[in-house]
Formats: C-alpha cells, sequence, structure tokens
C-alpha cells in the first residue's frame, strides 16, 4: 500500500486567483506581495498534481505486482 503525503487541496478559488494573477504579471501589474502568492500558489498546484500522478502509478504498480489479472487466471498477462 502507498502512503500519501498530506497536501493541501486546490480549491477552484484557488485556481481562480491562480488565473488572476497570471493575467495582472502578463500586464505587469503584479506587486511583490502578489509575486510571492502566486508563488505558494503554483508551488502547491504543482505539488497537488504530482502527488495525483505518484499516487497513480504505485497504485498501478501495485496491480501489476499481485500477478492477478481480470480474467481469473492469476497468471501475470
Amino acid at each position: 500500500m502507498s502512503t500519501i503525503t498530506p497536501i493541501t487541496p486546490i480549491t477552484p478559488e484557488m485556481v481562480a486567483r491562480i488565473n488572476e494573477l497570471g493575467r495582472k504579471q502578463k500586464a505587469g501589474q503584479l506587486t511583490e506581495e502578489e509575486r510571492n502568492e502566486q508563488a505558494v500558489l503554483r508551488r502547491l498546484y504543482i505539488d497537488n498534481i504530482k502527488n495525483q500522478v505518484k499516487v497513480h502509478f504505485d497504485s498501478q504498480k501495485e496491480h501489476s505486482d499481485s500477478h492477478n489479472c481480470s480474467c481469473g487466471c492469476h497468471e501475470k498477462h
């Protein structure tokens, strides 16, 4: 069984804020405080995606290591 690292879940509000800060950055209107906020939010977002991928791959590995197939023959296909 894989261990899941506790990560702050990404909310729709966080995604909206990331996008808002991205638009402000593109327009050249970000303050230093907003740049810091953007960096924190982006890191949270990336860490969440990385964790989702890890959990998915770990579950696939566990499934393939079990040597049980869906047809019930218990052989590795």
